[in-house]
């Protein structure tokens, strides 16, 4: 049996639930068949008719997977990755969640970089966020007698987390079976399945999204039911250039949607959740999840609405083309006082104007028949930038190794200091992204005596971090390893000089383990 991180690698989660493959399973036409064949075979059915511990739980379509992976790993169940696949769909669409559940912690299922993940309190967050997120936990229901189950599993098979740190200065197992399981029973509780999705997704999306490093898209997207699933058919526009991607989606449950799609040797996954009319998410490339784009589609012949407006910012005075995304966009457009704007070219799905403001402030930009305005700011002058994120870290690897690179991905964004003139108050406004150059250096005078700035990678213009190779390096101090502690500085031209902001990377070894659900 491969080994854990082997599993994950050699028949991949992503490519499994993003659709990769929909063949049907060995062991019958259907999900249920392959649960009702293997599954029960150990899990027993309750005298209420529960099936033991699978109904006592409900998970995302990950967790339903990381589940399967480990009865295939610890208890040497046997089944093909079409099984697999059939089984965690059939799971997921039975036991899932609610879009509206996972709504607090998709970022983890979206593997978004820029993220900050803790518990609703410091117990909480030491207790059960040490080791993975507190997404993970917070990404399942479960009956009070299971979560017990879940922290009797953890000891047994984790034994050592009792001697790890936040756990030996204190009763961890009086803790847990106490504190802790009241709370994840009264927060967490089983509740009931919402229903699974039967409604034909296949037409023609909207696209409105951002990739960090590249800047702003549109474009579309197209979903054609067949085998299970939807073949896909996405093109991204950006100011650069434009993709084409083209591959598997299939939707899980109530609206949990993942997909996998290819252009040329480019592999990206899409993760997103399905509410009405629009599906919204994060898209990211397979061997690099760092790399990828916020995205919101909105169905072709949608109730009129705007999904997405760029640029957000335009300089006072100078007439900028701004163009909105979304349904229904061939309204006249409603402009506050000291705003004027042409129309370029209107459609149903987009509209550009070229808009000049004559006094700066947060604006707000209608069109006639909608109920909500699109914000757009107006400025004179940028007064700080900041650097996205302001914490990040990359990883080592490649260099012959199975793992490879794990960069980090920064912008900067400007600001203006609002009617008050004083930086960081509530009245500032947020510009976008700006044009900054970028360069890194050593943390401290300790990364400098080791010469980490030398060693650790690269940055180039667009703000992205390529880490060094994996291994050893014989020519830094003890042939340590590319790591580095670094200092990423954006320095921006300025109407009245230089203006410059600073983020902290760690450049750090590779995740050996990288399960689904981090």
């Amino acid at each position: 049996m491969p080994s854990k991180s082997g599993l994950y690698r050699t028949v991949s989660t992503a490519s499994l639930l993003l659709a990769s493959n929909l063949a049907s399973p060995a062991l019958g036409d259907t999900g249920f068949d392959v649960f009702d064949t293997i599954c029960t075979s150990c899990h027993v059915t309750r005298d209420d008719g529960a099936i033991e511990r699978i109904d006592a739980v409900r998970k995302t379509p990950e967790a339903w997977d990381m589940t399967v992976v480990r009865m295939m790993r610890n208890h040497g169940v046997e089944m093909t990755a079409e099984e697999r696949r059939a089984v965690v769909k059939y799971l997921s669409d039975t036991r899932g969640l609610s879009v509206e559940e996972t709504a607090e912690y998709r970022y983890i299922l979206e593997k978004e970089p820029v993220a900050s993940d803790a518990g609703p309190n410091q117990q909480m967050t030491e207790t059960c966020g040490r080791c993975h997120s507190y997404a993970r936990v917070a990404l399942q229901r479960r009956t009070g007698e299971d979560w017990e189950h879940l922290i009797n599993f953890h000891l047994g098979q984790f034994p050592s987390l009792e001697y790890q740190a936040l756990a030996r200065d204190r009763d961890w197992w009086g803790t847990a079976q106490t504190d802790i399981l009241a709370f994840l029973s009264e927060t967490y509780p089983l509740g009931k399945a919402p229903e699974a999705v039967s409604d034909d997704l296949s037409g023609r999306y909207v696209l409105s999204g951002r990739e960090p490093g590249r800047g702003d898209y549109t474009g579309e997207m197209r979903l054609q039911a067949a085998d299970e699933g939807y073949d896909v058919v996405m093109m991204l526009d950006y100011p650069d250039g434009s993709e084409t991607y083209s591959g598997r989606g299939l939707i899980y449950g109530e609206g949990e949607w993942r997909a996998t799609l290819t252009s040329g040797d480019v592999t990206i996954r899409q993760v997103m959740a399905l509410s009405g009319d629009t599906l919204s998410g994060r898209w990211f490339h397979a061997a690099q999840d760092v790399t990828g784009g916020r995205i919101t589609a909105l169905a072709e012949g949608a109730a009129p609405q705007v999904i997405g407006i760029t640029p957000a910012a335009v300089a006072v005075g100078v007439a900028t083309e701004v163009t909105l995304t979304g349904s229904g966009l061939t309204s006249a457009p409603v402009l506050p006082e000291g705003v004027k704007a042409e129309v370029v070219s209107a459609s149903a799905n987009s509209l550009t104007l070229s808009v000049t403001a004559d006094v700066a402030g947060a604006l707000s930009l209608g069109l006639e028949g909608f109920a909500d305005p699109v914000s757009l700011v107006a400025y004179d002058r940028i007064d700080r930038i900041t650097v996205v994120p302001e914490v990040a870290m990359a990883r080592v690897g490649g260099n012959g190794g199975p793992i490879p690179k794990v960069p980090a991905q920064f912008e900067a964004y400007g600001w203006t200091n609002g009617p008050d003139g004083t930086p960081d108050t509530e009245d500032d406004l947020k510009v976008g992204v700006v044009d900054v150059t970028w360069s890194f250096d050593n943390w401290d005078e300790a990364a400098a005596a080791i010469e980490d700035a030398k060693y650790a990678g690269e940055l180039d213009d667009t703000g992205l971090f390529m880490p060094g190779g994996a291994g050893p390096n014989p020519d830094r101090v003890m042939s340590t390893n590319n790591t580095g502690n670094l200092r990423v500085t954006a320095t921006y031209n300025g109407v009245d000089g230089p203006l410059s902001a600073e983020a902290h990377l760690y450049a750090t070894v590779q995740r050996f383990v990288d399960t689904p659900i981090r």
